[in-house]
């Protein structure tokens, strides 16, 4: 445990960003596994799902939470299972 108060508040700061980042990976998550089930269903609006799972993982990537060649093989990842 720090002992400067500075250090204090940082420790505080941290934990709020990691649990905002958390909470937010865990959407981005959420979001690709919700397109890849409408992809393997067979569903009628499984275009605009995986619309909205490229939309956030690119979204992510202007936050910083992913690298953006993570970014790009996940997207690939996507395209290629609709294609198929």
């Amino acid at each position: 445990m720090p002992n400067i108060k500075s250090a204090k508040k940082r420790v505080k700061i941290i934990a709020v960003k990691s649990a905002h980042n958390q909470a937010y990976r865990s959407s981005l998550k959420t979001q690709i596994k919700k397109a890849n089930i409408a992809i393997e269903t067979g569903a009628d609006d499984r275009e605009a799902e995986v619309r909205t799972a490229i939309k956030a993982i690119d979204q992510a990537v202007a936050k910083g939470l992913l690298h953006k060649n993570t970014a790009a093989r996940r997207k690939s990842a996507l395209a290629k299972k609709v294609g198929a």
